[in-house]
């Protein structure tokens, strides 16, 4: 059987065909792959002549892409949205199960047609609509209406799938549930190697240089809220705290990040290394600092604070999205508030004893997100779609519901027993 995928994110094809990723890696098709023959991936892919070196490649004989009209922004899509939504639909194979990252555009695309069939689909939700058009995280004329239809679309999306996995514990199950029926479950889409823990939690160690923060975090919106971590190096600085910022990421809004440093008189405390490749360019900036901060405004699950919790990293958060699921209330902060965190900040960096204790706390925290711990999960999820649609492909061809139907339950008889979809 084969796996369609809808999601809204971006890649490259070269002439030779191949396509690639800034930010999926290779393994990420694995967990589908234990489930189904093969997966088509709906998505935006633009024509290039080249990719930088160290992006990865994501299609393979089992792995193709079904592409949509790339387009960027909102704008964009609702004048290429007749042309996406056919090129999506034209992509559904009469015996696909289907996957949709919930709230996704060009996902979206998808649910009329699988509602009007009653056919079976799964949903990962990610992140939270709700929380992202939440007053003062973007600046947008119709914030308050897309925040409701958006909400809605997704929470509607949950309830009309037969199966859900949700990146967080409990926050995005509270507001999106899935419906009574539907297998249900909570699956990081954070899964680490090996590679990215160290052996033993940090000691005590008195600074006698700068106390070194770390940010990670697209600069594409100001959804992280670096600004507001700006505000609060600068009380910092003003009462005496010696420190320095470095802030891994990039996007349009770098620039007037950028400049407000320089206006302020924080150039000389704050670094932008702009875009680093995922691994190990990160972790040895996560080696080098004291203490990641991530103020965000809205969140699902964060990677970037995950990824810094397996380095033994003592961290601040918001309390928003599924921060509070990884971090004590002790180590939180009200989203949009400089003060309350520049104060967290300064008390942190006060108790070398509470940095030692934060530091084996996270890391305990993260051995959740090691991939044999996620794995099992992950491929749960994936075999109970399949056998949900299985199911949805043999009620239907025992109404008699049209000739396709009887054919697709015989090639995925034949694509079981040879291996191929």
């Amino acid at each position: 059987m084969r796996v369609l995928v809808a999601l809204d994110a971006r890649f490259d094809q070269t002439p030779d065909g191949a396509v690639w990723s800034a930010w999926m890696p290779p393994q990420y098709w694995a967990p589908y792959l234990e489930a189904f023959e093969t997966v088509a991936c709906v998505a935006r892919v633009r024509q290039a002549p080249e990719v930088p070196g160290d992006w990865h490649r994501v299609d393979s004989d089992r792995v193709q892409f079904a592409p949509v009209p790339y387009y960027l922004g909102s704008a964009a899509f609702v004048r290429h949205a007749w042309s996406v939504r056919r090129a999506v639909q034209r992509a559904l194979g009469p015996a696909d199960a289907v996957v949709l990252h919930g709230g996704s555009q060009v996902a979206t695309q998808l649910v009329p047609l699988l509602a009007r069939r009653g056919r079976p689909y799964g949903v990962q939700v990610i992140g939270d609509p709700y929380d992202v058009f939440a007053p003062g995280v973007v600046s947008h004329p119709l914030r308050p209406l897309l925040r409701w239809w958006l909400s809605r679309r997704l929470r509607q999306q949950c309830l009309g799938a037969s199966c859900v996995t949700y990146v967080t514990k409990q926050s995005l199950q509270r507001r999106y549930p899935a419906r009574t029926d539907a297998f249900s479950t909570s699956c990081s889409d954070v899964e680490l190697p090996p590679s990215a823990f160290v052996e033993s939690p940090r000691r005590p160690v008195v600074r006698t240089g700068p106390h070194r923060l770390l940010m990670v975090g697209s600069l594409a919106q100001l959804y992280k809220a670096p600004d507001v971590l700006l505000d609060a190096v600068e009380l910092c600085a003003a009462q005496g705290l010696d420190l320095q910022l470095t802030l891994i990421g990039d996007g349009r809004f770098r620039p007037g990040l950028e400049a407000n440093c320089r206006e302020r008189g924080l150039d000389a405390r704050v670094r932008f290394l702009g875009q680093l490749p995922s691994g190990a360019a990160v972790r040895e900036q996560m080696d080098r600092a004291d203490l990641f901060v991530l103020p965000s405004r809205t969140e699902g699950l964060p990677r970037a604070m995950i990824e810094a919790m397996a380095r033994g990293m003592p961290c601040i958060g918001s309390t928003v999205g599924g921060i509070p699921e990884l971090l004590p209330p002790e180590d939180l902060v009200p989203p949009g508030n400089a003060v309350a965190l520049a104060a967290k900040i300064q008390q942190v960096f006060a108790d070398t004893s509470r940095m030692a204790q934060m530091s084996a706390r996270n890391l305990a925290v993260a051995s959740e997100y090691r991939q044999e711990a996620l794995w099992g999960r992950r491929v749960e999820f994936y075999h109970e779609l399949r056998a949900r649609t299985e199911n949805w492909l043999a009620a239907r061809a025992a109404r008699g519901n049209g000739r396709e139907t009887v054919t697709a339950l015989q090639t995925n008889s034949l694509s079981r027993y040879s291996g191929r979809g």
